[in-house]
């Protein structure tokens, strides 16, 4: 889960700076039909989505076996 809240927060990052620049990610065209408030809207929800999973997943439980 870790991976994929990182994904999700890149994305929504890369979402606000390319939208600041005039440049939107196919992906998001649909998000500004109902406005350039609403869209500003789902881009930080991908953001704080990403961090908290990213935050809730914990580390990385791998199996290590001490001797």
């Amino acid at each position: 889960m870790r991976k994929i809240g990182t994904y999700i927060a890149l994305f929504g990052v890369f979402a606000i700076i390319l939208g600041s620049i005039g440049r939107v990610p196919k992906l998001l065209v649909w998000i500004y039909n109902w406005g350039e408030t609403m869209a500003w809207v789902i881009k930080i929800a991908f953001v704080v989505v990403g961090i908290a999973l990213f935050l809730l997943s914990g580390k990385n439980k791998s199996a290590s076996i001490e001797e």
